[in-house]
């Protein structure tokens, strides 16, 4: 049994000496390896190839980690397994290596096993005893600066590439818009015990702040220039008046000097927000220009944190872009049996915001479809100008304004035409062009209903006469008697 190492220094090929640890117990095999003598008895070095310097190590590390077969590895062995003529299974840790070099070189490879993990393992725990001429402090060395260089190959480092500050900006100026709200909410409900009507003249919350640090309190409004801090004299005014009759209740100097530090810190957040503004939308341009050309650093910037980063996003197809932040709305819809959304964080570009509400889908589906482009090219690409980016915004502009046109025109396809067809002349009588006609005017006559039929219908359409509603007792007895009077009556006048 043979057993390939890789090692930072280099590879080394190891023949197993004692067959029976193939079959002890896997956890007493660790008895056989306490020490470097008893490692020696275990297994030998057959071959040992070092590496010329890191950057052959590098090589060597990232064709491993992908499981091909090097150059220099399959050199080796075809050196000293292939040429030697060694009929001995060869066993190696990563499976698809193993698959490559069985291969490549026709070599028997073995099942890796929980036996050989542990002589594995074994052997690398004495690995500089094992191995002439290798030092253990210079085999630290190797191992550090091949780390190094591989976690640079692997993340392609670039200062000006690098997603993971768009992520930890755009995450912080969320943050940092919460807090912001939260004290500037704080200040002007604690301030307002003092000067309450402050709140409705002045609005923003930055000017508020400047004003109270400014001002102190009401009763310096007069003497207090309020253009210092850029408010209009109009307000200033405002503040003035509202200041003489103000009802609000009477604070202290240490009172006021905990609203004024806050006052500072929400001026300090405030203009620490626009800086990282600012960087963002710098760091935006360098890493991926054409996404920002397109949607703006901000939604671009949400869009790549949402994905985990640009790679990612350049990974994913154009439904996944267009819906990609709406990801609760999307699962609620599919476990109700519902209509699934139609946009996600894409919603706050500008060229969806300014399309009708009933294009909003369609146009979320071009531009997704657009980004996902522009997203490749940015991730993939090494272009610095968002050339296909205005390419692709002018696409939109124009699908955009198609599809409004197309509104306008639907809403007039209900109203009907007259179909008009031509007019086809009737051949004129022989003799004369005005020649009478006598059978275009016979009138047809309806034909003669029979009797019965007839009589049916007029029956059928008389209308029914009503039933007399039969007569209460009191009212019955009432008729009764005057039948009985009128007889008697007319018996009278004829005697």
């Amino acid at each position: 049994m043979l057993l390939l190492l890789e090692t930072p220094a280099g590879y080394a090929l190891f023949s197993l000496k004692n067959k029976k640890l193939l079959k002890a117990d896997p956890e007493s095999i660790y008895d056989s390896f306490k020490t470097s003598a008893d490692a020696q008895r275990q297994v030998g070095l057959t071959a040992f190839h070092k590496f010329e310097d890191t950057k052959a190590a590098m090589e060597a590390c990232t064709e491993l980690t992908e499981g091909t077969v090097g150059k220099s590895l399959k050199k080796f062995l075809k050196k000293n397994v292939v040429d030697a003529g060694l009929t001995e299974n060869l066993a190696v840790l990563d499976k698809a290596l193993g698959v490559n070099i069985n291969k490549k070189l026709g070599v028997e490879v073995s099942v890796l096993s929980e036996n050989l993990k542990e002589i594995m393992r074994g052997v690398r725990l004495h690995l500089t005893e094992l191995i002439e001429g290798l030092d253990e402090q210079e085999v630290k060395t190797m191992s550090l600066g091949l780390a190094h260089t591989l976690s640079r190959f692997k993340l392609k480092f670039s200062p000006d590439k690098v997603d993971t500050m768009i992520i930890q900006a755009v995450g912080l100026l969320d943050d940092l818009d919460k807090e912001l709200n939260n004290f500037a909410m704080r200040l002007r409900e604690w301030y307002g015990w003092h000067f309450p009507e402050m709140g409705k003249i002045v609005t923003e919350n930055l000017a508020y702040a400047k004003v109270v640090r400014l001002m102190g309190l009401k009763t310096r409004a007069k003497d207090t220039d309020l253009s210092e801090v850029g408010v209009p004299d109009e307000i200033a005014a405002e503040v003035r008046s509202a200041a003489e009759t103000s009802m609000g209740t009477e604070i202290t100097d240490e009172d006021l000097g905990n609203i004024k530090t806050l006052s500072e810190r929400v001026i300090e957040l405030t203009e620490y927000r626009a800086s990282l503004s600012e960087y963002l939308k710098l760091r935006m341009n360098a890493i991926a220009p054409n996404l920002t050309f397109m949607v703006g650093e901000l939604v671009g910037a949400r869009l790549i944190s949402q994905a985990g980063s640009l790679m990612s996003l350049a990974k994913h197809p154009s439904s996944t872009v267009q819906i990609l932040g709406a990801e609760k709305a999307l699962f609620r819809a599919l476990k109700t049996k519902k209509s699934t959304p139609k946009y996600g964080l894409i919603y706050h570009a500008s060229l969806v915001g300014q399309s009708a509400p009933a294009l909003k889908g369609k146009i979320s589906r071009v531009l997704a479809a657009k980004l996902s482009l522009c997203c490749r090219v940015d991730a993939l690409g090494d272009q610095v100008e968002p050339t296909l980016g205005q390419e692709f915004k002018e696409y939109v502009e124009k699908r955009l304004a198609t599809l409004e046109e197309g509104g306008m025109k639907s809403q007039t396809k209900g109203i009907s035409r007259p179909n008009v067809g031509k007019h086809q002349k009737r051949p004129a009588v022989k003799g004369s062009a005005t020649a009478y006609s006598a059978e275009d005017d016979v009138v047809e006559e309806a034909p003669k209903r029979k009797k019965k039929a007839a009589e049916a219908e007029e029956a059928e359409s008389a209308p029914r006469k009503k039933k007399k509603k039969a007569p209460e007792p009191e009212e019955a007895e009432a008729e009764e008697e005057e039948a009985e009077e009128a007889p008697r009556k007319k018996k009278k006048r004829a005697a």
